[in-house]
């Protein structure tokens, strides 16, 4: 009768073993699963923002060649004409470019009202010029004179850019002023093609993609480290 106890204990724990040995080879599979599904879905974030990144310089590559007008009375452009209105610009803020560059047009129209119809300040003129070299003259010429007219009426000539770069440049704007308001510190801010800024530190042009690579280059300069604290801190406190 021991004997017989002893066997039935042997096969009862055999048993138990085994179960508890599938148990675990399906807990491992289904962690397997779980892993590969979570790579999975990482993947296809990773995608998606590829995809997205990719539109977007799509998107930028398609408005290199274009200026945006801001300030311009609503319908102008339908007195005279697009190409008539950018020549007059060109004549009365840039005279010297006049002969230089080529004028002619190739499209011109204004932006939609999808952020707020009910908005009042006139919609952006956008113009499409035949050379990307012609817009980066004007805007240099533009950022040199500072103050742009016309017909005596103040206007504000930019790049065009998709809607998610121009929120991307507007998040280095701080940064920017503060740098630039340093003028004994010749940092020469700049914002770089699409979305970096770049400054002269220490004689050398230093360029960042993005905040964090800012923050990790500051971290052992305390003089930048200091004057930048302000606008990097309300960041975080804000996010």
């Amino acid at each position: 009768e021991l004997k017989n106890a002893i066997d039935i204990l042997k096969n009862a724990s055999e048993s138990f073993n085994k179960t508890i040995d599938q148990a675990e080879e399906r807990i491992s599979e289904l962690e397997d699963r779980l892993f590969e599904n979570t790579q999975s879905e990482e993947t296809k974030e990773k995608r998606i923002k590829n995809n997205e990144a990719c539109l977007q310089d799509l998107e930028n590559s398609l408005k290199r060649a274009n200026l945006r007008v801001i300030g311009l009375k609503e319908e102008v452009e339908k007195e005279i004409g697009v190409e008539s209105l950018f020549k007059g610009i060109i004549t009365e803020n840039f005279p010297n470019l006049e002969k230089d560059i080529n004028i002619q047009v190739q499209e011109g129209y204004r932006t939609p009202s999808r952020f707020n119809p009910k908005k009042t300040t006139s919609r952006h003129l956008i113009i499409k010029l035949p050379k990307v070299k012609d817009k980066e003259r004007i805007l240099k010429a533009a950022r040199e004179k500072k103050q742009i007219t016309y017909n005596g009426a103040p206007i504000h000539l930019a790049a065009d850019f998709s809607v998610e770069t121009l929120q991307a440049r507007r998040e280095w704007h701080d940064i920017f002023k503060v740098l630039k308001e340093k003028k004994k510190k010749n940092f020469y801010p700049r914002i770089v093609y699409l979305v970096k800024i770049s400054f002269k530190h220490e004689g050398e042009i230093k360029t960042f993609p993005d905040k964090q690579k800012l923050r990790d280059f500051i971290n052992t300069r305390p003089v930048l480290q200091e004057m930048l604290k302000g606008v990097l801190q309300s960041e975080r406190k804000g996010h």
